[in-house]
């Protein structure tokens, strides 16, 4: 455990190499909180690339996490999906389970204004999903989708069956969620959304979600894209270089191929939303028991160093959940 003026921290020290270290814990200063971490949420994708030094150099500033420390390719500290209790700060928040974009630490100080509380009805268990939750949205916010439209969304991880979970709620629309991995069919099934595999997929979509991070899956999202459809791209493939058939119906059928991004507000919202007020709308959608499942593993926070040398290389992995002493 730390002391009242210490924390502990997981970080990169070196690609594939991480640790836990102990650094001082700041007084809180006017409109700032102390909070005491509960639990904290492996990002699968964009972690497994930090975490082995794939993060293109161009790419070092924009990635940046709000509270990150240290320098890409290491040593680091990253992260960006933390809930805790806040013990010292405005009366408003004290005792309150808070979101934060915090890296995995045992307890961090950070301005009020970054903390975001949770919804009376969201277990703090479940709040660590917030992160992917406000990706989705965003990814629809640029996306559009309308009523009755023909919608795949390639990729059943974290994002991609979050992203399908909200479609499915539109009037009308035909939502098919398709990936590699056949036993995705059970998580699917306990969402209500329609699940295929690649094999199986509809084709002739008005709107094409792609976020499998794979460079086979964005070349079946231009096969299943119907004329002038919109393919919206929600993998990050870091330094990874991904070859698409750009000369074959790409331009006959008029295709818009268009990537998303968390870190701006869509521009669909910007003018009217901030980002803690993206944040906060997120939240309020993890509302739902059955969200429950897209946590598929736990373990504690001294194990970290380990875990994310697991969970980074091991296929199938939805949100593994770190858990801290409390």
């Amino acid at each position: 455990m730390s002391s009242d003026n210490t924390a502990r921290a997981f970080w990169v020290e070196a690609p594939g190499q991480g640790v836990i270290r102990t650094q001082p814990l700041a007084v809180p200063g006017p409109n700032e909180a102390r909070v005491r971490t509960c639990y904290s949420a492996i990002s699968r994708g964009t972690e497994t690339l930090v975490f082995h030094g794939r993060v293109p150099e161009s790419e070092h500033a924009r990635m940046r996490a709000p509270f990150q420390e240290g320098d890409f390719p290491g040593p680091v500290k990253y992260g960006y999906s933390s809930v805790g209790v806040v013990e010292v700060g405005p009366r408003e928040l004290e005792g309150r389970y808070v979101f934060c974009l915090h890296p995995h630490q045992d307890r961090y100080v950070a301005p009020a204004a970054m903390l975001i509380p949770l919804p009376d009805g969201l277990p703090a268990e479940r709040a660590v999903l917030a992160a992917n939750m406000e990706t989705a949205l965003n990814g629809l916010w640029d996306a559009a989708p309308r009523i009755g439209d023909r919608i795949a969304v390639i990729g059943a991880g974290v994002v991609g069956t979050l992203m399908a979970w909200l479609c499915r709620n539109i009037p009308g629309t035909r939502v098919e969620l398709i990936d590699i991995d056949d036993s995705r069919k059970t998580l699917a099934r306990a969402l209500d959304i329609a699940f295929s595999t690649p094999a199986q997929a509809q084709g002739e979509c008005d709107l094409v979600i792609h976020a499998s991070g794979s460079q086979g899956g964005l070349q079946q999202a231009l096969t299943l894209a119907g004329q002038e459809a919109t393919i919206i791209e929600m993998s990050w493939f870091g330094a990874q270089s991904v070859s698409l058939p750009l000369g074959e119906a790409f331009h006959s059928r008029r295709l818009t191929l268009r990537a998303s991004q968390v870190g701006t507000v869509s521009p669909s919202r910007a003018a009217r939303r901030t980002h803690g007020e993206r944040m906060t709308q997120a939240l309020s959608l993890l509302e739902d028991d059955r969200l429950d499942i897209l946590i598929d593993a736990e373990s504690a926070f001294e194990a970290l160093p380990e875990t994310m040398a697991r969970v980074t290389t091991e296929p199938g992995t939805l949100c593994h959940r770190i858990r801290y002493s409390t």
